[in-house]
């Protein structure tokens, strides 16, 4: 039996794609500006032939990534019944812990990854080809692997739908498309605000995440407590309509939570926003994440 079956409502097509699409424009964007300090240092070294390099690392990246997603995602959907749900909850709560750790180390490496990446680079080249091909392989499929990851948790709460891969991949486009923007010069966006207000979207879809992966394990014996709801609004919550959808889709609330899965959820979000927000010491190595425009 799925979670969904088990009375929870199927998010509704604008609540998927806002979703997956925050998914990706918010880890596109990482992704893409690693890409645009790397190439914007290469331009400047006046080492463009070290490019080819660059991009065949991100295309390896990106390739594995998606065969990550893929052999993830058809690998849990081939199961049924209680083993389809205890797959499901593995997956959700080994994607909530990549996801966690990877924003909360974002927090701190923001402030110096600029200076970090070209410091590689310059290794990388003296070193030849492959240490050039491997720092952009890395430091992509850092990024696309938390992305595929949260986007299996993601998905296993949408009931097989595909408006999530497609969100996920016009969020990532939209990224593409400003990374580009900010690589010529056009625009300019605060990176350390986007960093923060997205950062605490993704603590929350994460925390949503989190949740179902807790009701899936129950569901599945894993875990205690599946008839031990913690309250039951039913009577005055319609998870049907537009603010339950919205609520279920990106929060993931239900009306009858279980103790076990609300106080997981809720235990996450104050700790885990507690960390992410908490103020931070000033780094003597940090430095704009913004590149000028590349000549």
């Amino acid at each position: 039996m799925s979670l969904l079956a088990a009375g929870a409502t199927a998010p509704s097509v604008a609540t998927q794609l806002a979703g997956s699409g925050l998914i990706g424009l918010r880890e596109g964007l990482e992704a893409g500006i690693v890409v645009m300090i790397l190439v914007a240092f290469l331009v400047k070294s006046e080492r463009r032939d070290a490019l080819k390099w660059v991009w065949l690392g991100v295309g390896t990246a990106v390739a594995m990534v998606a065969a990550t997603f893929l052999i993830i995602h058809f690998g849990t959907s081939t199961l049924d019944g209680v083993a389809a749900e205890i797959a499901a909850g593995i997956a959700s709560l080994v994607a909530v812990v990549i996801v966690t750790a990877m924003v909360l180390w974002m927090r701190k490496a923001s402030r110096s990854i600029s200076g970090d990446l070209k410091s590689g680079m310059e290794k990388a080249l003296v070193v030849g080809p492959y240490a050039v091909l491997s720092l952009a392989f890395f430091a992509v499929g850092r990024e696309g692997l938390e992305t595929a990851l949260l986007m299996v948790g993601y998905a296993e709460n949408t009931a097989g739908s595909p408006w999530p891969l497609i969100g996920l991949l016009l969020g990532i486009v939209v990224a593409a498309v400003v990374t580009v923007l900010m690589y010529l010069g056009a625009i300019r966006i605060n990176m350390a605000t986007f960093f923060k207000y997205t950062g605490v979207a993704l603590v929350v879809v994460a925390a949503g995440i989190l949740g179902y992966g807790v009701r899936a394990l129950q569901i599945g014996g894993v875990l205690p407590g599946a008839t031990m709801p913690a309250f039951d609004v039913s009577g005055i919550y319609d998870a049907g309509s537009w603010y339950g959808t919205v609520l279920g889709g990106i929060l993931n609330l239900r009306p009858d939570p279980t103790v076990l899965q609300f106080a997981a959820w809720a235990a996450y979000l104050v700790i885990v926003l507690f960390l992410f927000l908490r103020p931070s010491a000033p780094s003597r190595r940090s430095q704009p994440v913004q590149e000028p425009a590349a000549t």
